[in-house]
């Protein structure tokens, strides 16, 4: 259970940390603005896990190697769009969308590892080229990391060839700062891809796309008991629940929705986790 003393400090950093930038937030909904930096591994995990391994000596400009971040995989029984991971077993992927205030990111990540759990970070491209030690610092705290287009414009709207530019975009730069396109990709502004989304993410290097069965709706910033209420009243074995950094709502809610799924005995880990 996490002290109430911790979590008015939490409540009253993340206040602090976002004053006058709820605006920059990432959503799915209306126009966002992009901005992301961070720190430390999770409490009681194996960060190597999902931490990559090195790529070798550093190559020769002073500049330490890459280290190899997990790439894609393919879940074999999986759909090419997943929604949730399996019914039977009490875990729940908590998936960010990588957008909006640094600050509110780096909150974010660290009540996730104060209390041991593990998370899914899709971040917008535009946001790692303002802040590219983000990436790195998603892995380094044992956490999964995906693509979540380049721009965080309406993907459903663009012809092909723009759809596809989107997608590699953002792979591209996730290629440059972690030596993979990420483990996950999903489509911006859109709960679900189109058929020809799915098809060119395919051809990304994407085996799956990732939705989600519950979304917290807090980038409405509708208060950190709505957003509790809304993922907790959904949320099940197996759900894969839609939240995003940028927004105060969510780094206040989260000590408090973290309790109710340890009371529930749900176990909260990165996507990759609940599909193996």
């Amino acid at each position: 259970m996490i002290p109430i003393d911790r979590r008015s400090a939490l409540r009253a950093g993340a206040g602090a940390a976002v004053a006058g930038a709820l605006a920059t937030g990432c959503t799915d909904s209306a126009p966002a603005t992009p901005t992301g930096s961070v720190s430390g591994p999770p409490r009681g995990s194996a960060a190597g896990s999902s931490a990559g391994t090195s790529a070798g000596p550093s190559p020769g400009n002073g500049r330490p190697a890459v280290r190899t971040a997990p790439a894609p995989r393919r879940f074999p029984g999986q759909p090419a769009e997943i929604a949730h991971g399996p019914r039977d077993r009490a875990r729940v992927a908590l998936t960010f969308h990588g957008q909006g205030d640094p600050a509110t990111a780096t909150a974010v990540l660290a009540e996730a590892e104060r209390a041991g759990a593990r998370i899914t970070v899709l971040a917008v491209g535009g946001w790692l080229d303002e802040h590219p030690a983000l990436a790195r610092r998603i892995l380094d705290g044992g956490h999964d990391l995906g693509n979540h287009t380049l721009r965080h414009i309406d993907i459903s709207d663009l012809d092909e060839a723009a759809a596809y530019a989107e997608i590699t975009g953002c792979a591209q730069r996730l290629r440059k700062l972690t030596g993979s396109i990420g483990s996950w990709f999903r489509p911006s502004r859109t709960q679900y891809a189109t058929p020809l989304v799915q098809r060119l993410a395919r051809k990304a290097g994407y085996p799956h796309v990732l939705s989600y069965d519950v979304d917290s709706l807090d980038f409405t910033s509708p208060g950190a008991a709505a957003v509790t209420r809304t993922v907790t009243g959904q949320i099940r074995n197996g759900s894969v629940v839609s939240l995003h950094f940028g927004y105060a709502d969510t780094v206040a809610a989260l000590p408090a929705l973290l309790d109710a799924l340890e009371r529930r005995g749900l176990r909260a880990v990165t996507t990759t986790e609940l599909l193996t």
